[in-house]
């Protein structure tokens, strides 16, 4: 009597190919890792960027030919602080500059000697302090370039710019030569060092 059950023979069984399974699982990997490697690099070039140190204009907090990461949507959402360290393009001399920010709109700048006035009251900037007081301990000024100046002689910041100085005063290019920056210009704020590793840390920006 068939009971309705069939039992094939192993010799005659038909084995699933799971090879294009296998083969499809594969490519839908490589698919998403192929997505995740182009956002992971469209969300970088959109909220960072690398950049490197060139010249002593920033020691002895940045040196030449180390690596940082800029922050480039900050200052879309706010405007510059004093003490924050910023990369900006210098059109006339196409190229960027890294300088800290000294002063912003409505501010008014004096620097005379190692004394900086920012809108009448004395600054003290601790990230140059100890390069300030070795310079004092040999009979020198760590400053030799003031403001204002016959080349820069508005001493007000105006509306959408900011002045900036390289921490190394006697040493940089800023905006006591090339006037105010204006924030258009800004690339982004340096937030990392990460090259060398040696040199790895976050940047500080104090006020």
């Amino acid at each position: 009597m068939d009971n309705g059950n069939h039992l094939t023979s192993p010799a005659t069984r038909k084995v699933p190919d799971k090879q294009p399974q296998v083969k499809n699982e594969i490519v839908d990997w490589l698919k998403a890792i192929t997505v995740g490697v182009v956002l992971v690099f469209i969300m970088h070039g959109l909220l960072s960027a690398p950049s490197v140190v060139e010249g002593a204009s920033m020691e002895p907090n940045f040196k030449t030919n180390e690596r940082v990461v800029l922050n480039k949507l900050i200052y879309d959402f706010r405007d510059p602080k004093p003490s924050e360290v910023v990369v900006f393009h210098v059109r006339k001399e196409g190229r960027d500059f890294i300088k800290r920010v000294i002063g912003v709109a409505g501010d008014t700048i004096k620097y005379q000697g190692d004394n900086l006035y920012v809108n009448g009251k004395k600054v003290e900037e601790s990230y140059i302090q100890g390069a300030v007081q070795e310079a004092h301990a040999k009979g020198e000024l760590y400053n030799n370039v003031d403001f204002p100046n016959a080349t820069i002689t508005e001493s007000k910041v105006p509306e959408g710019t900011i002045f900036v100085m390289g921490d190394h005063r006697n040493n940089s290019r800023d905006s006591r030569a090339i006037g105010f920056v204006s924030i258009k210009d800004i690339v982004g704020r340096a937030d990392v060092i990460f090259w060398p590793l040696g040199s790895a840390q976050w940047v500080k920006h104090e006020e």
